[in-house]
């Protein structure tokens, strides 16, 4: 599609979206992607080279998906999302090519913040949480927590992150960011949360 100057949004010549799709302001559409019907993308994302949005996905604003990264149907995208290079999701759990299962999709979502590493693949039927950090390569098999950071295959627990995107230390009564300064603590129901907003910092 082409014919950018009266739209809010970028869509390079190479790329085609669907009449029926939503872009928001500000965002950016790169070479050889397809955008399909009724998918909605938010304002100020950046879509990578050759990205597959399937039928009615729906992106966050502020998402950044990187080259080669397909989001299918049944694969939610929150705000502020990063999505490595050839990253993949799934939407089956048992595919066969000569057995149609679109009804038995399961739900994929990758909540506000979180990021995903290169060449990581995302099992579907399970939550990636808020800020929470996907290493490179890693197989996620089950949900992952708020500011958790798992890798391996099976992906497992390798520390805490701070929603600047640097690992947490351990301290007494929490964790802390050396960076930002930020200080987090469990909840009774063993999920970090940040403390910044609870009138303890």
């Amino acid at each position: 599609m082409s014919n950018n100057q009266e739209k809010a949004y970028f869509v390079h010549e190479s790329s085609y979206v669907e009449n029926s799709a939503k872009i928001g302001k500000g965002t950016k559409i790169w070479y050889f992607t397809h955008v399909s019907e009724n998918a909605e993308i938010g304002e100020n994302c950046n879509i990578g080279q050759n990205v597959f949005i399937d039928k009615n996905v729906k992106i966050g604003n502020g998402v950044k998906i990187q080259n080669n990264v397909s989001v299918y149907t049944s694969v939610g995208i929150e705000d502020d999302v990063f999505l490595g290079p050839s990253c993949v999701f799934t939407n089956v759990i048992n595919p066969r090519s000569f057995i149609e299962r679109k009804t038995e999709f399961k739900e994929t979502l990758v909540q506000k913040g979180a990021s995903i590493g290169a060449n990581a693949t995302i099992v579907c039927g399970n939550t990636i949480g808020k800020y929470a950090l996907v290493a490179a390569g890693a197989v996620v098999t089950k949900d992952v927590s708020n500011y958790t950071i798992v890798g391996g295959n099976p992906a497992k627990f390798m520390g805490y992150i701070c929603e600047c995107g640097m690992k947490l230390s351990e301290k007494e009564k929490g964790y802390y960011c050396e960076s930002c300064k930020a200080f987090y603590a469990l909840n009774p129901n063993n999920q970090l949360q940040s403390l910044k907003n609870k009138g303890i910092l």
